[in-house]
């Protein structure tokens, strides 16, 4: 069974002075403005890693969650941040790391604790993502 959810953006101008808005299919974020400012000069709104790392922090707390209540650990806060890396290559940018950084309180086993939090790192579908293949439909109107 595929679940989908999706997100949509929208863009005007040209890359330097463009101006763009995101949307989520839920809602909770509509038409938050990004663009060349808010990605590369720390200018206030969001930005495509901003987003992905938010995304990839989520998902890992989740899947890590799951993880701990197999094993056994009780009474669970996690806290997690993901610091996404771009990086220029060649003519353009590539996102080349996604460090996890969490903090895990509970009660169990540590090394458990540990073994849960690395299969949770391979195992997140976020993580997976990022070495996703790419689809594309394209309508030229």
């Amino acid at each position: 069974m595929t679940i989908y959810k999706s997100g949509s953006a929208k863009w005007q101008g040209d890359l330097r002075s463009g101006k763009g808005a995101v949307s989520s299919q839920s809602g909770a974020l509509s038409d938050q403005p990004y663009g060349f400012n808010t990605r590369f000069e720390d200018k206030p709104g969001t930005n495509p890693e901003e987003l992905i790392g938010a995304a990839h922090a989520a998902c890992f707390s989740m899947a890590l969650s799951a993880q701990l209540a197999a094993a056994g650990i009780t009474d669970v806060t996690i806290e997690t941040s993901s610091r996404i890396g771009l990086d220029k290559e060649g003519d353009g940018f590539t996102i080349t790391t996604a460090h996890l950084t969490t903090r895990v309180t509970g009660n169990g086993d540590r090394a458990k604790i540990e073994e849960a939090a690395k299969a949770a790192e391979k195992g997140c579908p976020v993580s997976k993502v990022l070495n996703a293949k790419v689809t594309m439909d394209l309508d030229i109107g």
